[in-house]
Protein backbone atom coordinates (compact mmCIF):
# COMPACT_ATOMS: atom_id res chain seq x y z
CA UNK A 1 0.00 0.00 0.00
CA UNK A 2 2.92 2.60 0.94
CA UNK A 3 4.68 1.41 -2.58
CA UNK A 4 1.50 2.20 -4.19
CA UNK A 5 0.64 5.46 -2.65
CA UNK A 6 4.38 7.15 -3.41
CA UNK A 7 4.42 5.91 -6.47
CA UNK A 8 0.38 7.51 -7.42
CA UNK A 9 2.02 10.91 -5.45
CA UNK A 10 4.97 11.00 -7.67
CA UNK A 11 2.75 10.46 -11.04
CA UNK A 12 0.49 13.35 -9.92
CA UNK A 13 3.41 15.69 -8.93
CA UNK A 14 4.90 14.27 -12.44
CA UNK A 15 1.85 15.70 -13.82
CA UNK A 16 1.95 19.31 -11.81
CA UNK A 17 5.51 19.65 -12.41
CA UNK A 18 4.91 19.75 -15.80
CA UNK A 19 2.60 22.13 -16.45
CA UNK A 20 3.07 25.25 -18.18
CA UNK A 21 1.70 28.52 -19.28
CA UNK A 22 1.41 29.93 -22.34
CA UNK A 23 -0.56 32.36 -24.60
CA UNK A 24 -2.04 31.94 -27.43
CA UNK A 25 -1.94 34.68 -30.55
CA UNK A 26 -5.47 36.12 -29.42
CA UNK A 27 -4.50 36.33 -25.98
CA UNK A 28 -5.71 33.17 -24.96
CA UNK A 29 -4.03 31.25 -21.89
CA UNK A 30 -2.78 27.67 -22.72
CA UNK A 31 -2.01 25.25 -20.00
CA UNK A 32 1.28 23.46 -21.72
CA UNK A 33 2.97 20.02 -20.78
CA UNK A 34 5.11 20.43 -23.43
CA UNK A 35 6.96 23.49 -24.60
CA UNK A 36 6.80 24.84 -28.36
CA UNK A 37 10.45 24.16 -29.37
CA UNK A 38 9.26 20.08 -28.00
CA UNK A 39 6.38 19.80 -30.42
CA UNK A 40 8.49 20.91 -32.98
CA UNK A 41 11.17 18.52 -32.53
CA UNK A 42 8.67 15.89 -32.46
CA UNK A 43 6.91 16.68 -35.58
CA UNK A 44 9.90 17.08 -37.62
CA UNK A 45 10.22 13.16 -36.64
CA UNK A 46 6.94 12.41 -37.46
CA UNK A 47 6.61 14.01 -40.69
CA UNK A 48 9.23 11.88 -42.17
CA UNK A 49 8.02 9.05 -40.39
CA UNK A 50 4.02 9.57 -42.12
CA UNK A 51 5.85 10.58 -45.79
CA UNK A 52 8.56 8.00 -46.21
CA UNK A 53 6.32 5.10 -47.20
CA UNK A 54 4.02 7.33 -49.35
CA UNK A 55 6.68 8.79 -51.40
CA UNK A 56 8.05 5.13 -51.97
CA UNK A 57 4.02 4.26 -53.06
CA UNK A 58 4.56 7.67 -55.87
CA UNK A 59 1.55 9.01 -53.17
CA UNK A 60 3.34 12.77 -52.72
CA UNK A 61 3.03 15.61 -54.91
CA UNK A 62 2.15 13.47 -58.43
CA UNK A 63 0.26 15.69 -60.00
CA UNK A 64 2.48 18.69 -60.57
CA UNK A 65 -0.34 21.28 -61.78
CA UNK A 66 -1.88 21.00 -58.36
CA UNK A 67 1.24 20.98 -56.79
CA UNK A 68 1.81 24.24 -57.97
CA UNK A 69 -1.63 25.20 -57.53
CA UNK A 70 -1.41 24.21 -53.70
CA UNK A 71 2.40 26.13 -53.04
CA UNK A 72 1.01 29.28 -54.60
CA UNK A 73 -1.92 29.66 -52.04
CA UNK A 74 -0.07 28.21 -49.16
CA UNK A 75 3.00 30.51 -50.21
CA UNK A 76 1.22 33.53 -49.71
CA UNK A 77 -0.15 33.09 -46.48
CA UNK A 78 2.86 31.23 -45.18
CA UNK A 79 4.81 34.94 -46.27
CA UNK A 80 1.56 36.64 -44.06
CA UNK A 81 2.24 34.38 -41.05
CA UNK A 82 6.43 35.55 -41.33
CA UNK A 83 5.67 38.56 -41.31
CA UNK A 84 3.29 39.24 -38.33
CA UNK A 85 4.95 36.05 -36.40
CA UNK A 86 8.55 36.86 -36.98
CA UNK A 87 9.76 33.91 -34.51
CA UNK A 88 8.63 31.67 -37.43
CA UNK A 89 10.74 32.75 -39.89
CA UNK A 90 13.03 29.67 -39.30
CA UNK A 91 10.65 27.04 -39.28
CA UNK A 92 11.14 24.32 -41.72
CA UNK A 93 8.22 25.38 -43.45
CA UNK A 94 7.38 23.16 -46.26
CA UNK A 95 3.73 21.08 -47.92
CA UNK A 96 3.31 18.43 -49.71
CA UNK A 97 -0.13 16.83 -51.77
CA UNK A 98 -1.03 13.89 -50.65
CA UNK A 99 -2.38 11.49 -53.40
CA UNK A 100 -5.52 9.86 -51.43
CA UNK A 101 -8.79 10.58 -53.35
CA UNK A 102 -11.23 9.35 -50.33
CA UNK A 103 -9.19 11.73 -47.63
CA UNK A 104 -10.95 14.81 -47.33
CA UNK A 105 -8.18 16.03 -44.97
CA UNK A 106 -5.57 18.94 -44.61
CA UNK A 107 -3.00 19.97 -41.69
CA UNK A 108 0.12 21.50 -40.42
CA UNK A 109 2.63 20.59 -37.78
CA UNK A 110 4.36 22.31 -35.24
CA UNK A 111 7.13 23.82 -37.40
CA UNK A 112 5.13 24.74 -40.47
CA UNK A 113 4.96 21.00 -42.03
CA UNK A 114 2.05 20.93 -43.86
CA UNK A 115 -0.30 18.13 -45.84
CA UNK A 116 -3.01 18.43 -47.98
CA UNK A 117 -4.80 15.27 -49.24
CA UNK A 118 -6.18 15.45 -53.14
CA UNK A 119 -9.69 14.03 -51.44
CA UNK A 120 -10.12 17.50 -50.20
CA UNK A 121 -9.70 19.41 -53.75
CA UNK A 122 -11.53 16.59 -55.62
CA UNK A 123 -14.37 15.73 -53.61
CA UNK A 124 -15.11 19.83 -52.48
CA UNK A 125 -14.02 21.53 -55.82
CA UNK A 126 -12.39 24.53 -53.83
CA UNK A 127 -12.18 27.84 -55.29
CA UNK A 128 -8.36 29.39 -54.75
CA UNK A 129 -10.23 31.40 -52.14
CA UNK A 130 -12.02 28.21 -50.56
CA UNK A 131 -8.32 26.32 -50.51
CA UNK A 132 -6.99 29.59 -49.40
CA UNK A 133 -8.90 29.33 -45.64
CA UNK A 134 -8.38 25.39 -45.01
CA UNK A 135 -4.37 25.97 -45.16
CA UNK A 136 -4.94 29.51 -43.41
CA UNK A 137 -7.13 27.60 -40.94
CA UNK A 138 -4.49 24.53 -40.59
CA UNK A 139 -1.20 27.32 -40.71
CA UNK A 140 -3.08 29.41 -37.59
CA UNK A 141 -3.00 25.75 -35.90
CA UNK A 142 0.24 25.62 -36.09
CA UNK A 143 0.79 29.51 -34.90
CA UNK A 144 -1.02 29.28 -31.86
CA UNK A 145 0.38 26.37 -30.48
CA UNK A 146 -2.68 23.97 -30.81
CA UNK A 147 0.20 21.06 -31.86
CA UNK A 148 1.60 21.49 -28.48
CA UNK A 149 -1.76 21.54 -26.30
CA UNK A 150 -3.08 18.52 -27.98
CA UNK A 151 0.79 16.73 -27.37
CA UNK A 152 -0.38 17.92 -23.83
CA UNK A 153 -3.42 16.48 -23.59
CA UNK A 154 -1.86 13.43 -24.87
CA UNK A 155 0.88 13.05 -22.08
CA UNK A 156 -1.38 13.85 -19.60
CA UNK A 157 -4.02 11.42 -20.15
CA UNK A 158 -0.92 9.31 -20.09
CA UNK A 159 0.29 10.31 -17.15
CA UNK A 160 -3.59 9.65 -15.64
CA UNK A 161 -3.50 6.07 -16.80
CA UNK A 162 -0.19 5.42 -15.50
CA UNK A 163 -1.71 6.76 -11.89
CA UNK A 164 -4.76 4.86 -12.32
CA UNK A 165 -2.94 1.60 -13.04
CA UNK A 166 -0.72 2.50 -9.59
CA UNK A 167 -4.01 3.40 -7.69
CA UNK A 168 -5.81 0.08 -9.06
CA UNK A 169 -2.79 -2.22 -9.09
CA UNK A 170 -3.85 -2.98 -12.27
CA UNK A 171 -0.67 -3.62 -14.30
CA UNK A 172 -2.54 -3.63 -18.13
CA UNK A 173 -3.12 0.29 -17.32
CA UNK A 174 0.24 0.73 -16.26
CA UNK A 175 1.78 -1.24 -19.12
CA UNK A 176 -0.38 1.16 -21.58
CA UNK A 177 0.64 4.00 -20.14
CA UNK A 178 4.51 2.88 -20.32
CA UNK A 179 4.42 1.53 -24.15
CA UNK A 180 1.84 3.81 -25.54
CA UNK A 181 3.34 7.03 -27.61
CA UNK A 182 1.07 10.37 -26.65
CA UNK A 183 3.54 12.66 -27.24
CA UNK A 184 4.03 11.89 -31.12
CA UNK A 185 3.04 14.76 -33.14
CA UNK A 186 1.50 12.28 -35.67
CA UNK A 187 -0.91 11.16 -32.96
CA UNK A 188 -1.78 14.90 -32.09
CA UNK A 189 -2.66 16.06 -35.49
CA UNK A 190 -5.56 13.10 -35.27
CA UNK A 191 -6.54 14.43 -32.10
CA UNK A 192 -9.99 16.52 -32.24
CA UNK A 193 -9.04 20.16 -31.78
CA UNK A 194 -11.20 22.23 -28.84
CA UNK A 195 -14.41 24.36 -29.67
CA UNK A 196 -12.22 27.23 -28.39
CA UNK A 197 -9.14 26.24 -30.58
CA UNK A 198 -10.80 26.04 -33.97
CA UNK A 199 -12.79 29.43 -33.87
CA UNK A 200 -8.99 30.81 -32.64
CA UNK A 201 -8.02 28.71 -35.93
CA UNK A 202 -10.71 30.58 -37.87
CA UNK A 203 -10.79 33.85 -37.15
CA UNK A 204 -6.73 33.57 -37.48
CA UNK A 205 -6.72 31.81 -40.99
CA UNK A 206 -9.33 34.14 -42.14
CA UNK A 207 -7.14 37.40 -41.43
CA UNK A 208 -4.05 34.96 -43.03
CA UNK A 209 -6.01 34.27 -46.02
CA UNK A 210 -7.51 37.60 -46.52
CA UNK A 211 -3.98 39.68 -46.02
CA UNK A 212 -2.71 36.89 -48.58
CA UNK A 213 -5.57 38.44 -50.95
CA UNK A 214 -8.13 35.99 -50.80
CA UNK A 215 -11.60 36.67 -50.20
CA UNK A 216 -12.43 36.20 -46.19
CA UNK A 217 -16.64 34.87 -47.62
CA UNK A 218 -15.05 32.05 -49.33
CA UNK A 219 -14.62 30.58 -45.31
CA UNK A 220 -18.15 30.02 -45.34
CA UNK A 221 -18.89 28.80 -48.70
CA UNK A 222 -16.19 26.59 -48.16
CA UNK A 223 -17.71 24.80 -44.93
CA UNK A 224 -21.26 24.79 -46.84
CA UNK A 225 -19.38 22.58 -49.15
CA UNK A 226 -18.45 20.97 -46.75
CA UNK A 227 -21.53 20.02 -44.52
CA UNK A 228 -23.29 18.82 -47.92
CA UNK A 229 -20.17 16.26 -48.31
CA UNK A 230 -20.25 15.12 -44.56
CA UNK A 231 -24.06 14.16 -45.36
CA UNK A 232 -22.33 11.28 -48.18
CA UNK A 233 -19.20 10.45 -46.35
CA UNK A 234 -18.33 12.17 -43.10
CA UNK A 235 -14.99 13.34 -44.10
CA UNK A 236 -11.66 13.12 -41.71
CA UNK A 237 -11.13 16.69 -41.34
CA UNK A 238 -14.23 16.85 -39.45
CA UNK A 239 -13.45 14.57 -37.25
CA UNK A 240 -10.08 16.60 -36.01
CA UNK A 241 -11.99 19.91 -36.86
CA UNK A 242 -15.70 19.54 -35.17
CA UNK A 243 -17.47 22.17 -36.15
CA UNK A 244 -18.65 24.99 -33.27
CA UNK A 245 -21.93 25.67 -33.16
CA UNK A 246 -23.36 27.27 -36.56
CA UNK A 247 -19.86 27.47 -37.85
CA UNK A 248 -20.93 28.34 -41.70
CA UNK A 249 -23.02 31.46 -39.82
CA UNK A 250 -20.21 32.32 -37.69
CA UNK A 251 -17.79 32.71 -40.53
CA UNK A 252 -20.21 34.76 -42.27
CA UNK A 253 -20.70 37.05 -39.72
CA UNK A 254 -17.09 37.00 -39.19
CA UNK A 255 -16.20 37.56 -42.80
CA UNK A 256 -17.53 41.61 -42.70
CA UNK A 257 -14.18 42.36 -40.07
CA UNK A 258 -11.54 40.88 -42.09
CA UNK A 259 -12.89 42.96 -45.42
CA UNK A 260 -10.69 45.71 -44.99
CA UNK A 261 -7.88 43.48 -45.00
CA UNK A 262 -8.33 41.85 -48.34
CA UNK A 263 -7.26 43.78 -51.38
CA UNK A 264 -7.93 41.01 -54.47
CA UNK A 265 -5.71 41.16 -57.71
CA UNK A 266 -3.08 42.93 -56.32
CA UNK A 267 0.72 41.19 -56.57
CA UNK A 268 1.50 39.79 -52.82
CA UNK A 269 4.64 38.52 -52.37
CA UNK A 270 5.00 34.54 -51.93
CA UNK A 271 7.55 32.50 -49.40
CA UNK A 272 9.30 29.36 -51.96
CA UNK A 273 9.27 26.36 -50.35
CA UNK A 274 12.17 24.70 -50.21
CA UNK A 275 10.73 21.10 -50.50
Amino acid sequence: MIKRNILLTLSIATLVSLTGCSTSPTGRNQLMLVSPSQAINASAAAYTEMLTPLKKEGKIDSDAAVVKRVKVIAGRIVYQAIERYPHTRNWDWSISVIDEPETVNAWCMAGGRMAVYTGLIEKLNPTDDELAQVIGHEVSHALANHTAERMSVAMATQLGVMALGVATENTDYQELALTGAPLAAAVAIRLPNSRTGELEADRLGMELAARAGYDPAAAATLWQKMGQNSQKNPPEFLSTHPAPGNRQQILANLAPQMEPLYKPGSELPIYNFRN
